[in-house]
């Protein structure tokens, strides 16, 4: 064999090797998607009736407009939506009512075309019963919608633009939980999203709203689930989860998905496999940890009827203001699955279903299992009402009334998330929140599993859902103290540091005031300096002369005399008023007389301690020395003790007085201050000084005492 032959013969023998190692990778790669795709199982779970045949005889239908339409402004997981409307105000179909208040926030557009009538409180489909803000419109039956953006080719958008058409859309997830779409689909920092899990699985009785989507509009839900494969940088693994008792729909949604790496998973029913993290066990094999969310698993997980609504979004730009919902139960006519604009009364779509009230035993919103008694048909649909279901009593009996625990166990063999409800259910009952935070209480979907297999008929549930609360109030609470201590501690931190700088800035001023005090005396040897030292020492001495002049002795003289002239005077002529007076009158002249004849000896004792004082300022040291020891025999000394006496009589002829008199006395002073402070307020007036309104307020109190003092003058004259 020749060289040439023999490295052909080991070139065909290498690729036909390397043929068989491909082979054997691809067959490897098929058997792992192959065991990736065989459904897991998980723990607990229950097989009540299904009874879904009932809504699905039908294909979807809708039914007329109702009149008014009642739109909730919170329809989702997180803060309320903030109004955008005025009272009045018409509305486009499609035009947002109420804008995303933060993060975990949805908008809420209008369902239809009409006038806003009312911004106020509306129904809401609550277990609370609780109404909430809300829009209140009047549909004028044009349907006219607002201006749309669509898009042909969503990848012409990058990821964040989607997301945020998602976003403006409100599109919430229509499972029942109502978590915004887009914050679910936004980046996730740190954890690498390997799987899109898509939930077809609508486990619960009677709901059928999923299973006819996805039987007739399983396109649109493809589509939607390839956006959401782009926006999530197109994951190794979209899987379609959904039950093998919906045959028709697996045939929909495998027939839609060809030609797509999307996998349509089937696995047995069982209730709650629909539950997020039960789907994801059943899917994936994977659990997701305490109180954690799938992306921490690399995993993102959303309902057919959302992958629809994004998809709608995206492509024609119409926002969430309809959704598919149930409408079953034996008290009405017509049982099957419509599409019903959001805000539509539920009293409106049962009416046009056939309800028989007396038949009627309750309106559940939701299912059997996991749903919440109406008890106002009034509420409105919205963005997560799955079923409409109006049983009777036969169809639904009503739970007969709870009994003690036998401790069977049942319970904890139901529970899907591995819990232990009988230890939940005392800790509930004992308000233990510690001991059911440590038991996981938050773990629990609330599925109704342990309630429904508990031969005590115990609502488990409800004491789940009241602590729950309770534990959620608690911790707002703590919160909120937390936050007040930490207001408290920064404000307490800025006046320390306020007050720092201020001592700052003094100790600044006080050290530049020293710097200057030394610098002053240090030029003070300078003959500038002492020149100007002598300057003010000559203005300072002249000063104080001034100031000795104006409260000089012979001046305090002059105005005692002065004031003594004047109080004699007055008294001369009240003794002359007196003498010619009528009888009658004499009472209240002789107190005044008395009133002047004291301040006339109070005003001699002034004139002798001026004179006093004008004698001594008159001698010298030694004089007023000598002054001093002779006091007894001085004349200035003898004026004083006159003085003295004086004013000893004045205080006694005061005691002697009558109360008429001393009444009679004191009107006469107020009257006299009545007219000096009349005066000081017109000057003030006209001289526009800033104190008219303290002169004008003086004035009105003195005028009120004198009012006073005469009132009593008056009683006492009729007393007497």
């Amino acid at each position: 064999m020749s060289p040439e032959q023999e490295i052909t013969r080991r070139e065909q023998r290498g690729d036909a090797e390397s043929e068989r190692r491909a082979s054997r990778e691809v067959q490897l790669i098929a058997r792992e998607h192959q065991r990736a795709l065989k459904p897991n199982d998980f723990h607990g779970g229950v097989h009540p009736p299904e009874n879904k045949h009932q809504s699905t005889g039908e294909p979807i239908g809708s039914i007329p407009l109702a009149e008014t339409l009642f739109v909730p402004l919170v329809q989702h997981v997180g803060a309320s939506a903030l109004p955008l409307v005025k009272l009045g105000e018409r509305v486009l179909k499609g035009q947002m009512i109420g804008e995303a208040d933060g993060l975990i926030s949805c908008a809420v557009h209008a369902p239809s075309s009409g006038t806003v009538v009312a911004l106020e409180p509306v129904p809401m489909p609550h277990p609370s019963g609780l109404p909430v803000d809300g829009v209140v419109i009047r549909t004028d039956g044009e349907e006219q919608w607002c201006e749309l953006r669509p898009c042909e080719d969503f990848r012409k958008l990058a990821p964040l633009e989607l997301l945020d058409k998602i976003r403006d859309c409100g599109i919430a997830g229509l499972g029942g939980a109502g978590f915004p779409a887009a914050v679910k689909l936004a980046p996730h920092t740190g954890t690498e999203i390997d799987t899109l899990i898509i939930n077809g699985t609508e486990c619960e009785p009677y709901i059928t709203a999923d299973d006819m989507t996805m039987r007739e509009r399983a396109a649109e839900i493809i589509a939607g689930v390839e956006i959401l494969a782009y926006i999530l940088d197109e994951p190794q693994r979209v899987l379609i989860g959904i039950e093998d008792n919906k045959p028709e729909a697996i045939a929909a949604m495998r027939k839609a998905a060809e030609g797509t790496r999307f996998d349509v998973v089937v696995y047995p029913t069982k209730y709650p496999s629909g539950g997020e993290k039960q789907l994801i066990q059943i899917l994936t094999g994977r659990e997701v940890p305490n109180r954690g969310l799938p992306a921490n698993v690399g995993i993102i997980c959303h309902n057919t009827g959302t992958a629809r609504a994004i998809y709608r979004a995206v492509r024609f730009g119409e926002p969430l203001i309809s959704r598919v919902t149930t409408v079953v139960g034996e008290a009405l006519e017509r049982q099957r699955n419509i599409e019903v604009p959001i805000g539509t009364p539920i009293s409106h779509i049962l009416k046009h279903h056939g309800v028989h009230r007396g038949r009627m035993q309750r309106i559940i919103h939701g299912g059997p299992m996991m749903g919440f008694t109406l008890e106002d048909d009034s509420a409105p649909v919205i963005k997560t009402t799955t079923c409409i279901l109006v049983p009777t009593d036969a169809e639904l009996p009503p739970p007969p009334p709870a009994q003690p625990c036998i401790r069977c166990g049942f319970c904890a063999e139901a529970c899907p998330a591995s819990l232990l409800p009988q230890q939940l259910y005392w800790y509930a009952r004992a308000e233990d929140r510690e001991k059911l935070q440590a038991y996981n209480l938050f773990d629990c979907i609330e599925c109704g599993a342990c309630s429904y297999v508990c031969p005590s008929s115990i609502p488990l549930v409800q004491y789940y859902r009241a602590a729950k609360g309770d534990i959620r109030s608690a911790e707002e609470e703590k919160e909120k103290s937390a936050r007040a201590r930490e207001r408290f501690e920064f404000r307490k931190l800025r006046i320390e540091k306020a007050e720092k700088e201020k001592e700052e800035k003094r100790r600044a001023r006080r050290e530049a005031a020293e710097q200057a005090r030394q610098q002053r005396q240090e030029n003070t040897d300078a003959p500038e300096a002492k020149a100007a030292q002598q300057e003010a020492d000559v203005v300072a001495a002249a000063l104080a002369r001034v100031k000795a002049k104006q409260a000089s002795p012979e001046q305090q003289l002059a105005r005692a005399q002065r004031s003594l002239t004047s109080a004699e005077q007055r008294v001369e002529r009240l003794q002359k008023k007196l003498n010619e007076a009528p009888e009658d009158q004499r009472g209240q002249l002789a107190a005044q007389l008395k009133a002047a004849q004291i301040k006339a000896a109070e005003a001699r004792q002034k004139l002798a301690e001026a004179e006093a004082s004008a004698g001594d300022s008159a001698a010298g040291p030694s004089t007023v020395k000598a002054a001093a020891d002779s006091s007894d025999s001085s004349p200035s000394a003898d004026k004083a003790q006159d003085a003295i006496e004086r004013a000893k009589a004045a205080a006694a002829a005061r005691a002697s007085m009558s109360d008429e008199e001393r009444l009679a006395a004191e009107l006469e002073a107020l009257k006299a201050r009545v007219t000096k402070a009349e005066a000081r307020l017109e000057k003030a007036r006209a001289e526009n000084d800033a104190n008219v309104d303290a002169f004008a307020t003086a004035l009105e109190k003195m005028q009120n005492k004198l009012e006073q003092k005469m009132r009593e003058q008056n009683n006492r004259g009729g007393e007497s």
